[in-house]
């Protein structure tokens, strides 16, 4: 349980010095003479440990708690007290030596430790005295010394990590005493005065935890309050000191830093930001002040290349406080090898180990740990040099950190303003030490935020590029590929960071998609450019704006508008496919910069009050529940962060207090506040030692039952997590279809199942249906080798003129002779043109794919000859196209016939999406005839001319109703393998929040997919801003924004989720359902949000506080299987598979039924739509192709009827004004259709009969009425916005 519970700031506390028996016995050897004193060895003194109450009060505050027990390493240490003169103590008692146990944590080595405390190899004179710190142990001196505090890092075997914070002091000896316990004396050797002598001590402090500021001012305090004392015993001081630490707790993550006072400081324990992020308590500047921003990008280098690394300083603790700072710049890459920041004088020998580490050493080392350590990197902190020691076999190259990186980094590295004196230069003098210690912690937590984003920013500027290389299906990342795009001058760091374990773990956490610092700051930074490749994934070609070298910033500043709504969609242009160059890519340089001031909260810790008892530790305990329950009491509920906070401090005090029911109870509230800190396993632990009577307690509250149950379930259910990573390597052995498929997704080619599939049959034309690696291998190199031929492609200033910028040239025909001259017909995702040769290269358009009327391949006559030609005729000329292609004619004439159909097949059906697959087919074409080389390559080809063959086989007219209302179609599916249903989708207009980014004001469309999956777009540029964030694994079962700032997602997993649109994340979840979450509903007064009603499937609605997430009201309807609601004047309506029920909000009375009672139809209610002021029910059957109409004043007559023609069931049902709009399902020649219906509410006609979809219409929503959106079932799974009205 030692894991589990979370330590207090102390582990364990020493007290390490020479021993006061050989110094007495020294000093009474040499006639008090220091120059004869051999140096002393430093030992542990005493061990201060936890408890630091006596082991019948930790009997009495832990009872009934077992949670407390821990394995400990015994460790005895026999303190007999030295007889002081007549053999009595100070109070006259004679005293007899007594022996202590004391236990250590197993992982501290008490052997090693004092020469860490000890460190110091340091040398000078003192009236002809040598003193102090020498090679071989500690001296005595006559004067004392200026005190010296410095850090230590532990690692155990399994990587986790200790910290030390060590203060060395000097104690004084006077008139035969020691003040380090102030009972040691010794016979004067003479009569007259004693002179005073000093020994050096060191006070050790360890913790779990990394905070060297919180400490090192704690042990300043005492170092303080020990400085009076001579004669008394500074023990107790010190245990007292230690017990204080021990019972202050770690603040958990997030906005709440702790505070607490310690004569004569008020000492902050800052928290992490977040749970993934590291504890920071130091300085970040450091190195920077230390090293110019050029030797910064070599120390990083040489840390992310896995080098033997040893700083040196002679300042012990700036090793360790330089080595953090670059611990902590890597974040969230973490350095997984041997990490010592300080090696005293017996442990030089650790830097011959032959592996990776990263240590730190005196300077006065430096020669001989460079003349005996080999390929070590030597960062000399003290002058900023870096060097390296002698080489076994060749030179040592560190290689450059990317330019373009290095370049933005540098520049924001002088943008920082690194020096505190400069910011004080405006300020009037502060007058109290407070003041200023609150003014420099203000500036430092300011500088260490903007230092975190710099670096964090050089991190993702660095491997930013790799997520476009990993195949996630199958865990594959393309090494290989993925140098070919870098830089030739980036390519030596590439090469050798690949190679390491951080990178290797940094893979990990791609291919597990984890949103983690480098994923939230990569998603922030994105351009449009970036999100649109997300949807249009496409083979990698320089763009023209690339080529042209242009620097056009991707943003725009939009109206700084409230409210922001939808465009016109009919003013949007369509993306014509961007594409990722991206070793072109333009770092971004300022965007990270604009670090956000966050909101820092601090809590006043109670004193501790001494001496420690029992009754002194429950006092303490009991304060801090009630200082905390005050704190919850008076904080709004809209601060559900800080209250989460509150709450987890809570349980940890109810805990340590054994009150077990109240721990859980308040851990239970972080899930309506920020589930992100809730401490699994904890609560696991409390659940398994709860004692019986406990149990049967917590079974008793439904709420602490759900809570247990779902802990115990986790833990069940816990899966191993496949965290592989494979490197993408060609194939060994023949490929059957499956195989296939797994190795070209993999290769990054194409993903999409049915492309596959198309290429499979390419192939293997006129052979077995096996691929074998020869063919495969051909195959694959000759796409990359003709990726690569695109990406050298550089077209004059002339042609370029003539492009758009994003398009790109991704064919390029040989020199041919056309009617327009000679020249390369080049191909781009949007037109065709003759690059012309000749003294200027120019250009001369041939056709758009949109203006093209025919095309032909035929031959004409040359002397004897008759050479094939291919022929283009467009719309807007007369003048026929003719290109004398000889034997890439019949190729041409399948690629020019391809790109057409694709384009009318993306006009027609307002999807882009079309042109780009049919760029990858003409694409995935020409490598089968490069790869196949034969007399059946054509024909191999023509198998991937899919909508070429679909325009010829099944010619489908778009009805004109249908092509007038349908304005754009997206795809929530696009990269994935296959397409995937579309079970919700949500519209929530955008709010402009000026501490956001401008993206976030943006509208917003929501989509839920299978398995929890939520796509978010911006429904501005219909781009896509999250891809892909899951929400459990069940299926989702409704959305609905609630306030400006959450959406709530129903889960058939019983869950209601809680999305926080500014952090797009999930941090709330409501679990008071039993059964699959049906419908949730908002109840608005006077323009705002009141109420949240949510059923469930089991017949339960609930009605929630919306600000504090508390239930209001729970009511259990008569019957099961409630699927909808609606809500309209104080009325529930519930929609059951029998009835609609109809009840009152408040008490939630029956006030009316509708029952289903037709004898036409056997099947149940599929939903209803309200139709308030015309007192109108309209509702569906499962099953069914018709609409019923009640009159709501007069349930006893026979509901209307209207009929919906060519329709097999209606799936769903949405009112837009007066309009009801009708998603169904049916086939068409054996295939699945959706079609939408718009019914009239007033003429109760069908006004429009749109045919957007290839599958069953499986959800809709409304956006502003203005709009309508459209989902499809798994066979086609996109999305149409159509025109409302």
């Amino acid at each position: 349980m030692e894991d589990v519970l979370p330590s207090g700031l102390l582990e364990i506390c020493l007290l390490v010095g020479a021993p006061r028996e050989r110094v007495r016995a020294l000093l009474q050897s040499t006639q008090r003479k220091l120059k004869n004193l051999p140096p002393l060895d430093p030992e542990v003194l005493s061990v201060f440990v936890p408890p630091f109450i006596s082991r019948d009060d930790v009997q009495v505050i832990n009872a009934g708690n077992n949670l407390n027990k821990s394995r400990r390493r015994s460790f005895r240490k026999k303190k007999e007290r030295p007889k002081i003169e007549n053999g009595k103590s100070l109070n006259g008692e004679q005293k007899a030596p007594d022996t202590e146990d004391v236990t250590v944590p197993k992982d501290i080595d008490l052997i090693a430790l004092p020469q860490l405390c000890f460190p110091a190899l340091v040398k000078y004179t003192i009236k002809n005295m040598v003193a102090v710190f020498i090679s071989g142990g500690l001296y005595v001196t006559s004067e004392s010394k200026e005190d010296h505090i410095h850090f230590l890092v532990f690692t155990d075997v399994c990587g986790n990590r200790t910290y030390g914070v060590v203060a060395q002091y000097y104690q004084s000896m006077q008139d035969g005493s020691t003040s380090s316990n102030g009972q040691g004396h010794w016979e004067p050797a003479q009569t007259g005065k004693v002179p005073a002598y000093f020994v050096p001590c060191a006070v050790c402090v360890i913790s779990r935890y990394p905070y060297f500021s919180a400490l090192k001012d704690c042990l300043s305090c005492l170092l303080v309050q020990l400085r009076p004392f001579r004669d008394l015993d500074v023990e107790e001081h010190i245990k007292e000191f230690a017990a204080k630490l021990f019972l202050i707790p770690s603040p958990p993550p997030g906005p709440l830093h702790l505070v607490f006072h310690m004569k004569p400081l008020q000492i902050i324990i800052p928290s992490r930001e977040d749970p993934d992020s590291p504890i920071i308590d130091l300085n970040l500047h450091l190195p920077l002040l230390c090293f110019k921003p050029e030797q910064v990008l070599q120390i990083m280098t040489c840390i992310l290349t896995e080098q033997r690394i040893v700083f040196f300083s002679s300042d012990w603790a700036l090793l360790t406080l330089i080595a953090e700072c670059f611990m902590l710049y890597l974040h969230p890459l973490q350095w997984q090898h041997t990490f010592v920041p300080i090696l005293s004088r017996q442990m030089l020998d650790f830097v011959m180990a032959p592996t990776s580490f990263l240590m730190g050493c005196h300077i006065d080392n430096f020669d001989e740990v460079s003349t005996e350590g080999e390929d070590l990197i030597l960062i000399n902190i003290d002058n900023g040099d870096i060097s390296h020691s002698k080489m076994v076999e060749e030179e040592l190259e560190i290689p450059d950190v990317p330019a373009q990186a290095a370049e933005a980094f540098i520049k924001r590295v002088e943008g920082l303003q690194l020096h505190f004196d400069l910011e004080l230069c405006h300020l009037r003098a502060s007058t109290e030490l407070g003041e200023l210690q609150t003014c420099r912690r203000a500036w430092q937590q300011k500088l260490n935020m903007d230092v975190q984003q710099t670096m964090l920013q050089l991190i993702v500027n660095i491997f930013r590029e790799v997520k476009d290389h990993l195949n996630y299906e199958h865990r594959v990342f393309n090494s290989e590929e993925f140098l070919k795009t870098r830089a030739i001058g980036d390519q030596p760091f590439y090469k050798k960071v690949l190679e390491t374990y951080m990178f290797h773990s940094f893979l990990k956490a791609r291919l597990s998609r984890k949103m983690d610092a480098f994923a939230r700051l990569d998603l922030s930074t994105q351009s449009e450019e970036d999100r649109l490749d997300l949807m249009f994934p496409t083979p990698r070609r320089l763009t023209i704006e690339k080529m042209a070298s242009r620097r056009i910033s991707a943003e725009r500043k939009a109206s700084r508008r409230m409210v922001i709504s939808m465009p016109n969609l009919q003013d949007i242009k369509l993306p014509e496919g961007p594409t990722r160059n991206s070793s072109l890519r333009k770092v971004e340089t300022a965007v990270a910069m604009r670090t956000p001031s966050k909101s820092i909260t601090t809590f006043k810790i109670p004193e501790i009050h001494f001496p420690l008892m029992f009754q002194c530790v429950h006092s303490y305990y009991t304060d801090f529940f009630n200082h905390l329950s005050k704190a919850i009491s008076t904080l709004p509920p809209e601060n559900s962060a800080l209250l989460a906070r509150y709450f987890y401090l809570r349980g940890l005090v109810s805990l340590m207090q054994g009150k077990l029911l109240n721990a859980l109870s308040d851990f239970q509230n972080l899930e309506k506040t920020d589930l992100r800190i809730f401490p699994t396993d904890l609560v696991r632990k409390i659940v398994e030692t709860l004692p019986r009577s406990e149990r049967l307690q917590a079974d008793r509250k439904p709420e602490l039952k759900r809570l247990i149950s779902r802990v115990m379930e986790k833990q069940r259910e816990v899966l191993k997590i496949d965290d592989h990573v494979k490197n993408f390597e060609l194939p060994k052995t023949h490929m059957q279809l499956d195989d296939f498929v797994k190795r070209i997704q993999e290769s990054g080619i194409v993903r999409d199942i049915d492309t596959i599939h198309r290429l499979f049959d390419a192939l293997t034309v006129g052979q077995q249906k096996q691929i074998d690696p020869e063919t495969f291998r051909d195959f694959y190199n000759y796409w990359k080798e003709t990726e690569a031929e695109a990406q050298e492609v550089n077209l004059p200033p002339a042609v370029i003129e003539h492009l758009d910028k994003n398009e790109c040239v991704y064919k390029l025909s040989s020199s041919v002779k056309t009617n327009y001259g000679v020249g390369k017909i080049a191909l781009t995702q949007k037109r065709l043109f003759l690059l012309t040769e000749g003294g200027r290269p120019g250009y001369v358009p041939i056709a758009a794919f949109r203006d093209i009327e025919d095309v032909k391949s035929t031959t004409v006559a040359f002397l004897l000859l008759r050479i094939p030609t291919l022929r283009i005729k467009t719309l807007s000329k007369k003048e026929v196209f003719e290109a004398n292609l000889k034997t890439e004619c019949d190729l041409w004439y399948l690629i020019v016939k391809e790109m057409w159909a694709g384009k009318k097949m993306a006009y027609d059906h307002k999807d882009p999406q079309y042109i780009q697959q049919a760029l990858t087919n003409v694409l995935l074409m020409d490598a089968v005839v490069g790869a196949l080389q034969s007399s059946k390559s054509i024909y191999a080809a023509s198998k991937l001319s899919y909508f070429d063959r679909m325009k010829n086989e099944v010619p489908m007219m778009v009805p004109k109703t249908t092509s007038e209302t349908l304005k754009h179609k997206i795809n929530p599916s696009a990269g994935e393998t296959f397409p995937q249903a579309i079970d919700v989708l949500l519209y929530t207009p955008g709010h402009l929040d000026p501490s956001e980014r401008l993206d976030n004001a943006h509208p917003k469309l929501w989509c839920a997919l299978n398995e929890g999956k939520v796509v978010v777009f911006d429904a501005s540029t219909w781009s896509i801003q999250q891809h892909c964030f899951k929400m459990g694994r069940s299926k989702l079962t409704c959305m609905v924004m609630v306030e400006q700032s959450q959406v709530w997602i129903g889960s058939q997993d019983s869950i209601i989720y809680i999305i926080n649109t500014h952090s797009m994340s999930c941090n709330k979840q409501l679990n008071d359902h039993r059964s699959d979450v049906t419908d949730i509903i908002v109840e608005m007064k006077n323009g705002t949000p009141s109420e949240a009603y949510s059923s469930s499937l089991d017949g339960m609605v609930i009605a929630w506080n919306i600000s504090t997430l508390k239930v209001n009201r729970v009511f259990q309807l008569p019957c099961q299987n409630l699927t909808s609601m609606k809500l309209h004047n104080d009325q529930l309506w519930c929609c059951t598979r029998n009835c609609i029920l109809v009840v009152s909000t408040h008490e939630f009375w029956l006030q009316m039924k509708i029952e289903h009672h037709l004898k036409d139809v056997c099947s149940s209610f599929l939903g209803f739509q309200l139709f308030p002021e015309r007192d109108e029910v309209w509702a569906s059957y499962s099953g069914s192709s018709d609409l019923y109409i009640w009159n709501t004043k007069d349930l006893s007559s026979a509901p209307q009827k209207i009929h919906l023609q060519d329709c097999s069931e209606i799936t769903c049902m949405i009112r837009v004004k007066n309009q009801l709009w009708v998603g169904s399902s049916g086939r068409l020649q054996g295939k699945s259709k959706g079609k939408i219906y718009v019914v009239s509410a007033e003429r109760k006609s069908v006004e429009k009969e749109l045919v957007g979809h290839a599958d069953a219409v499986k959800a809709l929503c409304s956006a502003e009425d203005r709009y309508v959106l459209s989902g499809s079932g798994k066979e086609e799974g996109k999305i149409a916005i159509w025109k409302a009205g």
